[in-house]
C-alpha cells in the first residue's frame, strides 16, 4: 500500500474513533486528510470500502505482532498463546475496534457485515489451529468445539471485568483464568468424545482458503515481483511501483475490483518500451484478465 493511501486510512481512523463511522462524512475525511475529492474515490469508492481497507490493514498488522511472539518459541507454550491474547486484546481496546465493529452490526450494509463475518471466523481459525499446537492432534475432532466455547467465554470475561473495574488494566489475570478452564474443558470433551461441529467446516466457510484461490494469490505475487525487478533501473521508478502496488491491493484485497482502474494503471505502465519489462508486464495482463474471466 503506498503512503498516501495508508495517509488517509488512518486519518480516517482518527476521525471514527473521534465522531463515529456513522457520524464521520467523506467530506470530514477528505478535509482531514488534506487531499482532493477525486483522490479519495481514486482511492476508494466508498466510505465502507474504506473501511474495509482500514480493517485489513490493522488484520494485517495485528497478525504480524502475534505471529512475532512466536518467532523461536515452543508453539504448544501456553504462557506465549497467554502473550498473543494479551497482545491482541490490548491492540483491539487502543484501537478501537470493538466500537467499530458494534457500528457496523447495526448497520444494513451486507457487504460490510459479511467481511466481518468474515473476520470472525478467520479469528475462529486461528484460536482451533493454536488449540491443536497447545493440546495435540489426538484431541482435533473436538478443538473446534473448544476454540467456539473460549472465544465466549473469553469475550464475556474481558467485558464484564472492565465493567466492574474501569480502572483495573490487569487484563492477563483475565486471560490466564480463561485459558485455565479451557484446559480443563478439552480434557472433559474429549473425554466424553461428544463433538458438535466437525473442524473441516472451516474450510467451507473460507473460501478464500480453497486451492484455487490460493494459487491464483500466489501467480499475482509472481508476476507483480517479476516486473519490480525489471524495473530496479528504470526511469520513473517510483511511479511504476506505486501502480504495481495499486494494481496488487486492488485485485488482492478489494471486495469490488475495479477493472477501468486497473486497466488504466497497466496502461500506464505500458509507456515503458524496455523489453524485459514489456514481457513481464504481459505476462501481468494476462494474469489480470483471467481474474476478471473468473469473475464473470
Amino acid at each position: 500500500m503506498n503512503d498516501r493511501k495508508q495517509h488517509v486510512i488512518n486519518k480516517a481512523h482518527q476521525l471514527f474513533i473521534e465522531k463515529g463511522f456513522q457520524a464521520t462524512s467523506i467530506q470530514d475525511i477528505i478535509d482531514y486528510s488534506g487531499i482532493s475529492k477525486g483522490t479519495f474515490y481514486n482511492y476508494f469508492s466508498s466510505k465502507n470500502e474504506l473501511l474495509i481497507a482500514l480493517f485489513t490493514s490493522l488484520n494485517r498488522r495485528l497478525n504480524e505482532e502475534r505471529n512475532h511472539l512466536l518467532v523461536g518459541q515452543d508453539q504448544s507454550n501456553i504462557e506465549i498463546f497467554i502473550q498473543q491474547l494479551e497482545m491482541h486484546t490490548t491492540f483491539n481496546r487502543r484501537n478501537k475496534l470493538l466500537t467499530l465493529f458494534e457500528e457496523v452490526f447495526v448497520s444494513n450494509d451486507p457487504i460490510l457485515k459479511q467481511f466481518l463475518k468474515h473476520s470472525q471466523i478467520m479469528y475462529l481459525r486461528w484460536i482451533y489451529t493454536r488449540f491443536v499446537d497447545l493440546f495435540g492432534k489426538n484431541k482435533q475432532p473436538y478443538l473446534l468445539d473448544c476454540a467456539i466455547m473460549f472465544m465466549g467465554m473469553l469475550h464475556h470475561n474481558i467485558h464484564f471485568h472492565f465493567m466492574a473495574n474501569e480502572q483495573c488494566t490487569n487484563i492477563k489475570q483475565v486471560i490466564r483464568y480463561t485459558v485455565q478452564r479451557i484446559e480443563r474443558m478439552v480434557d472433559e470433551v474429549e473425554k466424553n468424545g461428544v463433538q458438535l461441529l466437525e473442524p473441516g467446516i472451516l474450510e467451507k466457510w473460507l473460501p478464500d482458503c480453497h486451492k484455487t484461490e490460493k494459487i491464483f494469490k500466489k501467480k499475482i505475487d509472481s508476476s507483480v515481483i517479476a516486473l519490480k525487478k525489471c524495473l530496479s533501473n528504470a526511469q520513473d521508478q517510483p511511479k511504476y511501483l506505486e501502480l504495481l502496488d495499486f494494481i496488487h491491493e486492488e485485485i488482492i484485497q478489494s471486495k469490488t475490483p475495479r477493472k477501468f482502474l486497473i486497466k488504466s494503471a497497466l496502461s500506464s505502465l505500458g509507456a515503458n518500451s524496455e523489453a524485459c519489462i514489456r514481457l513481464e508486464l504481459t505476462k501481468l495482463e494476462q494474469v489480470v484478465e483471467e481474474f476478471f474471466t473468473k469473475q464473470n
